[in-house]
């Protein structure tokens, strides 16, 4: 009887249980402002210590079911942190205010933990949405970062539609090996090769007529990703940040998170830009006379000639300026972005279908681009979590021809040796005259050839958070993402036998395939301890690994049937193909101690191979450590003081960077032997034993903020050692190559890198906010176990980078009437920006960034091309050398001394610049808001440099860049925007 009882009083209890748990939870509402009575959407409302939790929606309200004495925590992107001890209040009203200093910021200290901001030991920049398209838009992705990341040298292999940047974070980091930092797109590592488009197979640019150049002006791929749709972006630039990612960051983590959608109401936005775009600044042409026009030719008949030429052009009223006529059209852009968001508790998506089309500033030359995107995130239950992040992208590039040529066919080349008498003009029936300056005539070359990109690109991403284990201390997370990214990319370039420089070669084809696959996953394990209130052990550990496979082809035809560009339809044809494949994989553990939530000690180590190591199977250890401590918060300093935060901060890191593939082969090459095929050693000696290049780097830095956050300070102060870098070298000729790959030696960097944010009004009309920063590095070459020898450009005669033990290694060396000298550096003497938005009232907002590079020189060849021509603006003028007119003197200098083409290559650029405002509407639900806006992107730009932009990097994305030889031009560009919210 007594057991019956029991039983039944358990069985009472249990069926009243959830009834006895519900009446110790109880419905609150609130209403999340900003300080100024304006509603926050999307603030997250999260109770302490679950998983539990909603966002604000339009009008900034919520509403949670919660213990009776739970804590909630609120957070909004911009906003401080607030943490709210529940109280007898139901209905409760939070105002939040704007986190100036960015200290409550959640940064990526892992593959798989964030931090805040004010308890990170490594120096991260982070650009959010409004910084990289709210000011201007720019053509690609790429080329809205310049300007914008302390410690960035970034650099634009050629003006021409389509990108091409060169980036290098805190220096050189290679000299043959990649120099290009990695992108990481929602967890997917994406590639960045830059294909040749097989254009050397007629310019020559590069020796021999291969048909794959670095000259080619390639653009990077990851040129083609919609800057429309990145939510925020965070540069890791250093090893101390980057080496958790592996082999493929030594050149620096660039992580890009897309937008994703948001609990509540469906939020459809429509944008539309359209815009001009000009050239930014023209060199001018040579104003002839007779006599001078007399002076083409050392010959006394045909100086006679062209003399007559000139009085016959000049009275017909046919002098023409070719420069301006060829780049001094006007372009047009129009780029459309429609997305779609929303959700409920669950499930949130994002939305987004983007076309962009622009037209260059030389004929038949244009960007296009079409961009689908769709990202979802879904809770599957309380402890697990899906995301899936999809992006299909289809671009296509009209480049023209342009840059370096030694067969005198490239537009600027042409150019540069064409007098403004000469007649270039078709006649009625469309014919175009040869052009006797040149090898080409470039307007004919620019109506009849084809220079044309294609690229299908799908980028997949997944990611999986489960939660395993939770107990009242401690919760186990697994953790897994990864993704694909693979495109086909297909060149066309067709120069019909019409044109001048055909006359042997009777119509060339180059047809390009490529084909593109990286896959890369991590699988890791998170384990947060909190052992008590002033101590929270974060462990993690995981496995990585990352696949890449490429393949290009380029098929190169002569003597193609007229009309046709198929190779087939061809007499000769030349054929190359370069495949690549690589696995990475790398095993890593970290320990993170967060210490009365003011120190935070950061221990971790990696383990990596990879297939391009002379061992493939041997895994090499890359440790890091870090230690951030906030005297603020740990109550050494008073927080309601003089300092509102003060932290300092140490970091350390290993990282290395592969071997360039193929680099420990001894390669064959295809010979015919008595009629058949067959293969032949290469001149160019692999070595089975090559090691990665081991990057080293320590960090250490003070951040602080004074005035009640209003002012805020990072300093930095980095030292980075590259050991066993790759080089090619000479061997003695009895050993049958002519080079040979080897870690050739050490380099160092050494930098600083200050950033100052603040708000310098705050009234109830007017808001400034700004930004400072400042950043210069120094490279050293410590060890060289080869002789100093040229590398990249042309040699000592007009100037060449040189690696030598004790020099920089980025030093510019050429003739001098005393022998060898360094006449420049590739690297800045210190680079700085200010970005800044002043915003009136809530509604007009004005946002401008400045930019100044001060010095750094290029190899500038573009003046001297135009002076073997004859046609510089300044040719006849005196003001080099007295006596004896400029062309003629630069001229002379060729093999006396490079001073002339080593130049300077500082600026100040005003970058962006734009106007916007943006009201709501109250008049219906249908729509919420309007944004109208107008801007300038490189309209200003202040330089002594004597060429179309001192941002030019003609030879690739390497070690070698800076160097200028009649590029595509620089352009600048002015857009009207509008901006519809339903």
């Amino acid at each position: 009887m007594r057991k019956l009882k029991l039983i039944t009083i358990l069985l009472f209890f249990i069926a009243w249980m959830p009834l006895l748990s519900k009446a110790q939870v109880k419905p609150i509402t609130g209403t999340i402002l900003d300080g100024k009575g304006h509603p926050i959407f999307g603030a997250s409302i999260i109770l302490l210590g679950s998983t539990q939790g909603t966002v604000t929606d339009e009008s900034g309200k919520f509403k949670l079911n919660v213990p009776e004495n739970g804590t909630l925590v609120i957070t909004s992107t911009g906003y401080k942190s607030q943490v709210l001890k529940l109280t007898g209040s139901s209905d409760l009203k939070i105002d939040m205010f704007e986190d100036i200093g960015r200290l409550d910021e959640v940064v990526v200290t892992g593959l798989s933990t964030t931090i805040k901001r004010r308890n990170l030991a490594n120096a991260v920049t982070t650009i959010n949405a409004t910084q990289l398209n709210g000011v201007a838009p720019s053509q690609t992705f790429d080329q809205a970062l310049n300007g914008k990341i302390p410690g960035a040298t970034i650099n634009s292999n050629t003006g021409a539609p389509g990108g091409g940047q060169s980036v290098k974070l805190r220096g050189v980091t290679s000299v043959y090996g990649n120099t290009q930092p990695l992108y990481v797109i929602d967890g997917v590592f994406v590639d960045n090769t830059s294909t040749s488009a097989g254009l050397n197979f007629v310019t020559l640019a590069a020796s021999g007529g291969a048909l794959t150049s670095n000259q080619d002006n390639p653009s990077g791929r990851i040129s083609d990703i919609n800057a429309e749709d990145i939510e925020n972006i965070e540069i890791l630039k250093g090893a101390s940040a980057a080496a958790i990612y592996g082999s493929r960051a030594s050149g620096g983590v660039i992580i890009i998170t897309t937008k994703k959608g948001k609990a509540g109401r469906t939020h459809i936005t429509f944008s539309q830009d359209l815009g001009f775009i000009k050239v930014s600044k023209l060199l001018g042409v040579r104003q002839f006379t007779a006599q001078t026009a007399a002076g083409l030719s050392s010959d006394s008949l045909t100086g006679l000639k062209y003399a007559a030429e000139f009085d016959t052009a000049k009275a017909a009223g046919k002098l023409y300026d070719y420069e301006k006529e060829i780049f001094g059209n006007t372009g047009f852009a129009r780029n459309t972005l429609v997305s779609v968001s929303g959700g409920n508790e669950r499930t949130t998506f994002y939305m987004s279908a983007g076309v962009k089309d622009e037209t260059g500033i030389v004929q038949n030359t244009g960007y296009r681009n079409t961009s689908l995107r769709f990202n979802i995130d879904h809770h599957i239950s309380d402890n697990v979590r899906i995301g899936i992040s999809t992006n299909y992208l289809n671009t296509g590039a009209d480049r023209g021809l342009s840059g370096n040529d030694n067969a005198g066919v490239t537009v600027g080349i042409a150019l540069s040796s064409t007098p403004q008498f000469a007649q270039l003009h078709p006649d009625q029936y469309g014919n175009y005259p040869n052009n006797p300056f040149a090898a080409s005539n470039p307007l004919q070359t620019i109506a009849l050839m084809k220079n044309h990109e294609g690229v299908n690109r799908f980028i997949t991403g997944i990611g999986l958070e489960a939660v395993f284990q939770r107990s009242a201390k401690s919760i186990t997370k697994f953790i897994g993402g990864g993704g694909f990214d693979f495109y086909s990319l297909q060149t066309n370039v067709l120069f019909p036998s019409e044109l001048q420089f055909q006359a042997v070669n009777k119509g060339t084809s180059v047809q390009g395939f490529t084909n593109n696959l990286n896959i890369n996953f991590i699988t890791s394990l998170v384990n947060t301890y909190t052992a008590s209130r002033n101590l929270t052990l974060t462990t993690s550990a995981g496995f990585t690994q990352e696949d890449g496979n490429y393949n290009n082809l380029l098929d190169a035809a002569t003597q193609v049937i007229s009309g046709q560009s198929n190779v087939d339809q061809a007499g000769s044809l030349t054929a190359t193909q370069f495949r690549s494949q690589f696995q990475n994989q790398g095993i890593y553990i970290q320990e993170e101690a967060s210490i009365i939530e003011s120190i935070t000690a950061t221990a971790g180590v990696r383990f990596d191979r990879s297939s391009n190591n002379g061992d493939a199977t041997k895994f090499y250890v890359y440790p890091k450590a870090g230690l951030s401590w906030n005297l603020t918060h740990s109550g050494l300093m008073d927080p309601n003081g003089f300092f509102s935060n003060f932290k300092l901060r140490a970091a350390y890191g290993e990282a290395n960077n592969t071997p360039a593939y193929g680099s420990k082969f001894t390669s064959m090459n295809v010979s015919n032997i008595g009629g058949l095929p067959g293969s032949l050693i290469g001149l160019q000696e692999g070595q089975p034993n090559i090691e990665p290049e081991r990057q080293t780097e320590f960090e250490t830095g003070i951040d602080f903020s004074v005035l009640n956050g209003a002012l805020n300070f990072e300093l930095t102060y980095y030292k980075k050692n590259i050991y066993n870098f790759l080089m090619l070298s000479n061997p003695p000729s009895s050993s049958g190559f002519s080079t040979s790959w080897l870690n050739a030696g050490d380099l160092q960097n050494k930098g600083v890198e200050l950033s100052l944010n603040a708000r310098p009004v705050t009234t109830r009309n007017i808001t400034w906010n700004t930004t400072l920063n400042f950043w210069l590095n120094r490279s050293l070459v410590t060890r060289l176990i080869i002789p100093p020898t040229p590398q990249g450009s042309f040699g000592y005669v007009l100037g060449s980078y040189q690696i030598q033990q004790g020099a920089s290694a980025t030093q510019i060396l050429g003739l001098s009437p005393t022998g060898i000298v360094k006449w420049g550096d590739a690297e800045p003497i210190f680079q700085m920006n200010t970005y800044n938005e002043i915003t009136f009232q809530n509604k007009i907002s004005l946002r401008f960034l400045l930019h100044w590079k001060n010095g750094g020189q290029n190899v500038n060849l573009t003046n001297l091309e135009n002076d073997f021509g004859g046609t510089s603006a300044d040719w006849d003028a005196q003001t080099i050398q007295k006596g004896v007119p400029n062309g003629a003197y630069r001229i002379s200098q060729v093999g006396t001394s490079a001073q002339e083409f080593v130049q300077n290559s500082g600026y100040v650029k005003l970058r962006e610049i734009g106007l916007y405002y943006s009201f709501t509407t109250t008049a219906n639900n249908f729509l919420k808001g309007i944004r109208l806006g107008v801007s300038m992107t490189n309209f200003f730009v202040w330089t002594k440099y004597i060429s179309y932009d001192p941002e030019v990097s003609n030879f690739g994305t390497g070690f070698s860049s800076g160097v200028d030889v009649d590029p595509y031009p620089a352009t600048k560009r002015a857009d009207f925007h509008i901006s519809l919210d339903f």
